[in-house]
C-alpha cells in the first residue's frame, strides 16, 4: 500500500476508534448518519461519492477529499470521472481549491500504484 494512503488510513481508523469508544451519543450519531447517507438510494454510490468529493472539494477538507477519493477508486470510479468533477469542484471553488486539486491528483495516483502493486 502506498505510504500516502496507509498513513492516511491508519491516522483516520485509529482516531475514529478513540472518537467512537466514548459515550459521544451526538458523535456517534453523526458517523452513522455519515455513513447511511452514502448507501445507494435514489441515486448509486459513485454518484453520491462524486457529490461528497464536490463538496469536500469546495469546503477544501483534504481529509475528506482523500477519504471520498478512495472510496471512489474502490467503486470503480475512472480518473477521468473524477478529474471532471474536481473541474466542477474547481470552478465552483475558484482558484483557492487548486492546491487541494494538486492533493487530490496526487492521492489518486497513489490510488492507482498501489492497486498496480
Amino acid at each position: 500500500m502506498s505510504d500516502l494512503v496507509k498513513e492516511f488510513n491508519d491516522y483516520r481508523s485509529k482516531m475514529n476508534e478513540k472518537l467512537l469508544e466514548g459515550n459521544h451519543l451526538i458523535i456517534k450519531r453523526i458517523f452513522n448518519l455519515d455513513t447511511n447517507a452514502y448507501a445507494a438510494g435514489a441515486l448509486d454510490v459513485k454518484t453520491k461519492e462524486l457529490l461528497g468529493l464536490v463538496a469536500s472539494a469546495v469546503l477544501r477538507c483534504d481529509d475528506c477529499i482523500k477519504y471520498h477519493l478512495e472510496t471512489s477508486f474502490k467503486e470503480g470510479i475512472t480518473k477521468e470521472e473524477m478529474m471532471e468533477a474536481m473541474g466542477i469542484a474547481t470552478l465552483v471553488g475558484g482558484t483557492i481549491v487548486i492546491p487541494h486539486l494538486r492533493r487530490a491528483y496526487e492521492f489518486w495516483e497513489a490510488l492507482e500504484n498501489q492497486s498496480n502493486s
